[in-house]
């Protein structure tokens, strides 16, 4: 009898590992992760946290800050400034800055009032108009830096005292042009109705929710690394849950007296915030512009090799910062139903500037999205809404605000330094 050859382990066929759970899919990554934090990808989450800590803070010491009324108050009062922060988040992924953003939006919104009101054109060509104005204005700075080599903060610095003169003799030396256009004032004063809130919320979380699957397959597909699913699913709720919940409290009443007006539904703002942020984020993520103005930004040289018109990308991103600086201007003259020399002035750069580089934009170049611009204007706006509430002083709130933007910077610094130490830059 022959005795039976067993088979080695090399031989016996072994069994492929079990696929990790659901629950330890999400655990490793919540892991990956903190790695990235600690790494220095910090993201958003300075942003959110400071929005967070905000909201507490100034509601309990203030309870009148947590009202609809005033939460709906919060998008009028920053829309201005974060429509001009998202343009300067295209420049400042390219290591440059534009300091002439705020007055250029008061040079397109006096183009405005001066077309609307005082020649009575119609408002689609008056708002057009402003938008050209910007879009001029942006070529005309990103040729001067990009063609000349002069340097963006000696360019945009004298256009900034340029404007300020071009704005007082739109104006007339200082004169208050009113507007009374309803449409144009609905901009940032009108509301939409409940159950159009309603059926944007749907189609909104609808189109996040296809995206998010469909990127979620397209990974998977071609064997990229990718989110657990639960992860996926457990984003789209969330957002869900906080956009239903905003626009359930923007349809309660917020007049104080709703037999003379009635106050309530979406700010028509939020609607143009939303368009504005889901266009930029998909020519900044979804674009070859976007694309080669992220290399060019992180790169120059590289990008040159690679065959990409460096100059052309500089042109258009200064093109897109003053055009969307235009829309400001549009918005802010909305919101105060006039222009005047002070339109796009005082510390409207400032706030934008430090609404970019607080939601996460860099100023050394290389990075930055819309979503920077759109969670540093809610802090910049609570900021200084909560500190109205509070009664102090426009000294401290610009004290406040600034020390929070060296913050901002300070972290992007020391991110940046993490993320040499772990070889990410």
């Amino acid at each position: 009898m022959t005795t039976p050859v067993l088979p080695n382990d090399a031989d016996t066929p072994q069994a492929a590992p079990p696929a990790p759970g659901a629950v330890q899919a999400v655990v490793d990554h919540a892991k990956d992760y903190w790695a990235n934090v600690r790494s220095g990808e910090v993201g958003a989450l300075p942003a959110v946290a400071g929005i967070i800590a905000l909201c507490v803070f100034f509601g309990l010491s203030k309870p009148v800050f947590l009202s609809v009324g005033n939460l709906a108050n919060l998008f009028g009062q920053g829309a201005a400034v974060a429509c001009i922060a998202m343009g300067l988040v295209f420049v400042l992924i390219l290591g440059e800055i534009d300091l002439s953003a705020g007055f250029a939006s008061g040079v397109c919104a006096s183009v405005m009032a001066v077309i609307l009101t005082d020649w009575g054109t119609p408002w689609p060509l008056a708002i057009g108009a402003a938008l050209a104005t910007g879009v001029v204005i942006g070529l005309v700075l990103g040729t001067l830096v990009v063609k000349l080599g002069i340097p963006s903060f000696v360019v945009t610095l004298a256009a900034f005292l340029a404007f300020q003169g071009i704005v007082l003799m739109i104006l007339d030396e200082g004169s208050n042009i009113s507007i009374n256009d309803e449409t144009v004032k609905t901009i940032a004063g009108g509301n939409l109705e409940r159950w159009q809130g309603w059926a944007l919320l749907a189609v909104t979380v609808a189109a996040y929710g296809a995206i998010q699957i469909q990127r979620w397959r397209r990974r998977i597909a071609r064997s990229l690394v990718h989110e657990p699913l639960a992860v996926v699913l457990a984003r789209i709720g969330a957002l869900t849950a906080l956009l239903a919940a905003g626009v359930f409290l923007l349809n309660l009443e917020r007049s104080a007296n709703p037999q003379i007006i009635s106050l309530t539904g979406v700010p028509v703002v939020v609607v143009i915030l939303g368009g504005l942020f889901a266009v930029w984020t998909f020519v900044l993520h979804r674009t070859r512009f976007g694309r080669h103005l992220y290399a060019v930004g992180g790169n120059p040289e590289a990008a040159v090799r690679a065959g990409v018109n460096v100059d052309r990308v500089r042109i258009a991103a200064f093109v897109i910062c003053s055009g969307m600086a235009a829309v400001g201007g549009v918005v802010a003259a909305s919101r105060a139903a006039s222009v005047d020399p002070n339109t796009g002035g005082s510390n409207v750069l400032l706030l934008s500037v430090g609404a970019a580089v607080i939601g996460g934009a860099s100023l050394f170049g290389g990075k930055g999205t819309v979503r920077a611009a759109l969670l540093g204007g809610a802090v910049v706006a609570i900021i200084n809404n909560g500190m109205g509430l509070m009664g102090l002083s426009a000294g401290v709130r610009f004290g406040v605000t600034g020390a929070v933007l060296l913050l901002a910077a300070g972290v992007d610094a020391m991110s940046r330094g993490r993320g040499k130490l772990f070889g990410r830059h």
